[in-house]
């Protein structure tokens, strides 16, 4: 049985993990000729205190990830992924993506990096990629950080 993606999504936020994840997704949507969704969901829970003392956070936030996307956008295009999407939200990122993103774009595989966190803040607050796993209707693809040895 051959599987085929349609609409690939991956979240980056600027970390090495979430490089790692675009490569990989960008790879398959090629590979598929799928349509690829660069999402990043400016995670409003983290304004909540800040907004008070200084409004300006947030607009730079907003512009951070617009560049980001583009640039990503870019490199998806020079990797020779041909349809594109950016999408840009609000609000906490585990719920947006593996919920409302997915389900908005009929999303059938979502391609995450591996957190970094500890044992003890995935107890306490869980991770964004183990989240997504649980609550994705669709596939989801968790990539690992690269290895010492080269291979990824």
């Amino acid at each position: 049985m051959t599987v085929r993606y349609n609409t690939i999504l991956v979240a980056v936020d600027g970390s090495d993990e979430a490089k790692r994840a675009f490569r990989k997704a960008a790879l398959l949507a090629k590979d598929h000729d799928a349509k690829l969704l660069l999402t990043h969901i400016v995670d409003t829970r983290t304004f909540a205190s800040v907004e008070h003392y200084d409004r300006t956070i947030f607009s730079e936030a907003e512009k951070y990830a617009r560049d980001m996307l583009e640039e990503y956008e870019r490199l998806a295009h020079d990797q020779g992924v041909k349809d594109v999407t950016l999408i840009l939200d609000y609000g906490s990122p585990k719920v947006k993506i593996a919920k409302d993103v997915a389900k908005k774009h009929q999303v059938d595989l979502i391609v995450t990096g591996a957190t970094g966190l500890n044992a003890v803040e995935r107890f306490l607050i869980g991770s964004v990629s183990e989240h997504i796993t649980r609550h994705a209707a669709c596939d989801v693809l968790i990539v690992r950080t690269e290895q010492v040895n080269g291979n990824s």
